[in-house]
């Protein structure tokens, strides 16, 4: 994504030090050293838990947590009591996490939106295809011995329209396969069905506020004043309802985006409890008042807040309730029972192989990279890595003048074992310069 912002010269936005603010579960801000200290110190656990679950694959039991390797970690620092609870309360923004590589620590915001990009990914494919818009499929049949010595896929509408390929490329969101398992004719393998089974969906939720003026974001900070925060995060809430399930809430200023990107709005990031409560409060006739009501106890609390502070617009994401977003946001990795023999690495793995001697392949973030799962590079890179492989298997078929089953399934193998992690930390190596 940085090298296709940086082609199409889009405006980017990247924090240079820390510039957060932490209040507590009473709503009282943190000491700003303490905030950038606990902040700094998360992330850097972050980066040791990648490292430890590279080196310790195997032998990392299923049942434990992100969680319980922070507090692990926290114990050999011999933390106190209540640094550990305020450290691991900071921790739960982990839950809200949507991109950007964590070993990099650093946010690189693409200000000027993603449509530059867009226009340019798709430029071949609109002026070379034919689009079918607000088209549902509802199945897709595979025959693996078709008369042209190759698989064929036949997809099918809700209106009864059939479409019939040489390949197909399933882009549908985790959420929608986990759903909708029956749409595929024959039957997915078992290995397949389970690894949809086994990966997570997550329910992660965005709201934007936007307010007359940014009334926590002084135009000019005062001489020796550092510049306004662009984070904000509020710690398990003891001044929210309890039925509101809060546990942790954050939010992005996008008034320190650079000009003319800059708004005064706030957007927050929530998931859990508080996401699905939100979601429901949108889904409301007065979904303005209760949305607005749901989010002052948090900006309120706000330096230059005053009870004339009142957003104009609010705009909610309901994902939870979107069938084309799988109900969801993006794949993620929960704790599983020791004793049901869940292999999550093998899981994505199968789901990254598809099924190329049937000619359905698989595409999107949860088939990514395991550094570029739920992120937007990594559905970007399970697409670049799937037309390779499908490209270079044409090559051999027609090297080799075969496009025999067996040969398709030996050859995506091979192909898989192109793509491996050193090959795939070039692609990033590339990306980021």
């Amino acid at each position: 994504m940085a090298r296709l912002a940086k082609e199409v010269k889009a405006t980017t936005f990247s924090l240079s030090e820390p510039l957060l603010s932490i209040y507590d579960e009473f709503g009282l801000p943190l000491d700003k050293a303490k905030a950038v200290e606990y902040s700094a110190l998360f992330w850097a656990m972050v980066e040791s838990a990648f490292k430890y679950s590279n080196a310790n694959t195997q032998s990392i039991p299923p049942d434990k947590s992100l969680l319980d390797f922070f507090r692990s970690e926290l114990n050999e620092m011999g933390r106190s009591e209540s640094d550990t609870r305020l450290i691991l309360q900071i921790a739960r923004m982990w839950g809200d996490i949507v991109g950007d590589p964590v070993e990099k620590q650093k946010n690189l915001f693409v200000a000027s939106t993603y449509q530059a990009i867009l226009q340019k990914v798709t430029k071949d494919t609109l002026s070379k295809a034919t689009i079918q818009y607000s088209t549902v499929v509802t199945s897709v049949s595979s025959d693996p011995e078709s008369s042209t010595g190759r698989p064929s896929v036949t997809i099918t509408t809700a209106a009864k329209s059939t479409y019939t390929f040489d390949e197909a490329i399933v882009t549908a969101p985790l959420g929608w396969l986990k759903r909708n398992l029956a749409a595929f004719s024959p039957p997915l393998p078992t290995r397949l069905q389970t690894s949809i089974s086994n990966i997570s969906y997550g329910a992660l939720e965005k709201a934007y506020l936007t307010f007359p003026t940014a009334f926590w974001h002084p135009d000019e900070p005062s001489n020796g004043e550092d510049q306004p925060p662009f984070f904000f995060q509020w710690l398990a809430p003891t001044y929210t309802p309890k039925d509101w399930n809060i546990r942790n809430l954050q939010c992005a200023s996008l008034a320190s985006l650079p000009p003319p990107y800059n708004s005064p709005t706030l957007l927050f990031y929530m998931h859990g409890p508080a996401a699905a409560h939100a979601v429901s409060l949108a889904a409301q006739p007065d979904s303005f008042a209760l949305l607005d009501e749901f989010f002052k106890p948090f900006y309120s609390r706000l330096p230059g807040y005053s009870a004339e502070c009142r957003p104009t617009d609010i705009e909610a994401t309901s994902w939870q309730k979107d069938e084309f977003a799988g109900w969801g946001s993006y794949s993620n990795f929960q704790v599983s029972d020791p004793g049901a023999g869940v292999e999550l690495d093998k899981d994505i793995e199968a789901l990254r192989k598809g099924m190329p001697e049937r000619g359905v392949w698989f595409a999107g973030e949860h088939t990514a990279p395991f550094f570029g799962l739920g992120t937007v590079a990594g559905a970007w890179w399970s697409g670049e890595r799937v037309a390779e492989r499908m490209a270079k298997l044409y090559e051999k078929e027609e090297d080799e003048g075969t496009g025999q089953e067996d040969d398709r399934s030996a050859g995506a193998e091979g192909l898989i074992e192109d793509g491996a992690v050193e090959e795939l930390n070039g692609m990033v190596n590339r990306v980021e310069k």
